[in-house]
């Protein structure tokens, strides 16, 4: 993995948001809104019976929250247009010198062809490798039929590792991801910042942070930055004087922190609501 975020290829790939909130063709075609598209990639995320999500799965094979968190970078950049396109100049001679442009392009993939029953264990099991804590594949598929009550979305090996092969292509094969939780423990320290409560507040935002897209759009330290700053003003700890030593953009981080009050006021995930979006995407019949 890439030592420094700056030149990694998570960096070269951060998006827009207006690049992350776009519904696939085809999803539309179905009447998949882009509310209903949010809804579900959260819900798979962290989702509760009857349906499998990543977090659910990954407490039964028992992975550290890393694993979790690169997981569901991975599903979210499945449905998003990751990659930018990115050229490689090559010189060689035939009879003269040429010059020759490789662009890499990744598109976005629909939800109608990548199953998000099948894409969230898969990028689970993707995911357990590339931060080298790996579970085996017929471990992940145990628990799958163990915790899925539906017949329809009970994998097989088989089916996981054909996805895994899908997901890698989608990904144009970039699993570096780096993630807020080691620059939160490091300014959480520089803050001077003893008080349990406000560190397990900022940790537990932070985990909240992948049932978003921020971590398509941010690199990691604003988002840490952002979770400090949501759990100073809730825990009434006064850390202005050290924010304003920060050459940081406070704009930015409110803004952040704002993105995530948002969600916490106004996406609450209901039976009815879930269902009536996955109704909508013809999945196995």
């Amino acid at each position: 993995m890439a030592a420094n975020f700056w030149t990694s290829s998570h960096f070269e790939q951060l998006l827009d948001p207006e690049e992350v909130d776009v519904v696939h063709q085809l999803d539309k075609d179905k009447g998949l809104t882009l509310e209903e598209f949010k809804l579900i990639k959260m819900h798979m995320t962290n989702c509760v019976f009857p349906f499998l999500c990543i977090l659910k799965l990954a407490q039964s094979v028992k992975v550290r929250q890393r694993v979790v968190a690169t997981a569901v970078t991975y599903m979210r950049r499945v449905y998003t247009r990751f990659g930018s396109v990115e050229a490689s100049v090559f010189l060689y001679i035939v009879c003269y010198e040429s010059l020759t442009i490789v662009f890499h392009f990744s598109f976005r993939k629909s939800m109608s062809e990548y199953d998000p029953r099948l894409i969230a264990p898969t990028c689970l099991y993707l995911a357990s490798k590339a931060e080298e804590s790996t579970v085996q594949a017929r471990l992940l598929v145990f628990y799958i039929k163990k915790l899925n009550s539906d017949e329809k979305y009970r994998y097989e090996i088989k089916e996981i590792l054909e996805m895994e092969m899908k997901i890698l292509e989608a990904l144009n094969y970039y699993l570096v991801v780096f993630h807020p939780y080691r620059t939160l423990a490091q300014m959480l320290q520089d803050a001077g910042i003893n008080d349990t409560s406000m560190t397990q507040l900022s940790w537990g935002l932070v985990n909240d942070t992948y049932k978003m897209d921020l971590i398509l759009i941010h690199p990691p330290y604003l988002i840490a930055l952002a979770c400090m700053y949501i759990a100073s003003v809730h825990r009434e700890k006064d850390i202005t004087t050290w924010f304003e030593e920060l050459r940081v953009d406070m704009n930015v981080v409110k803004n952040i922190s704002m993105e995530i009050l948002d969600f916490y006021e106004n996406y609450k995930i209901s039976d009815e609501r879930i269902n009536a979006a996955f109704s909508k995407l013809d999945f196995k019949p």
